[in-house]
């Protein structure tokens, strides 16, 4: 089974390319920041959609408005016990 330098070269460098694919991917999951404003931003905007649809059931906004500082202020103790949790200030 002998291979060419040809070959070789070729066989380096999709490895090259793969390990440079691998490396990005294991970047991106490394970025817990960035993934966590990610995520902190997708619950905030399903609170707001769940408070307007409160509005609409309820016909008024004083109770939305509680409702969605209610759920807010969960979203923001869970994300501060995750924090806690991992040591972070």
């Amino acid at each position: 089974m002998t291979s060419t330098p040809e070959e070789l070269r070729q066989e380096v460098i999709q490895a090259r390319e793969r390990l440079g694919d691998t490396v990005e991917r294991l970047a991106a999951r490394a970025d817990v920041k960035s993934r966590a404003r990610v995520r902190a931003a997708e619950i905030k905007e399903e609170v707001r959609e769940q408070a307007g649809q409160a509005t609409e059931r309820l016909g008024g906004p004083p109770l939305a408005a509680v409702a969605g500082g209610v759920a807010l202020l969960l979203v923001l103790m869970v994300i501060r016990g995750k924090r806690a949790e991992k040591g972070e200030g």
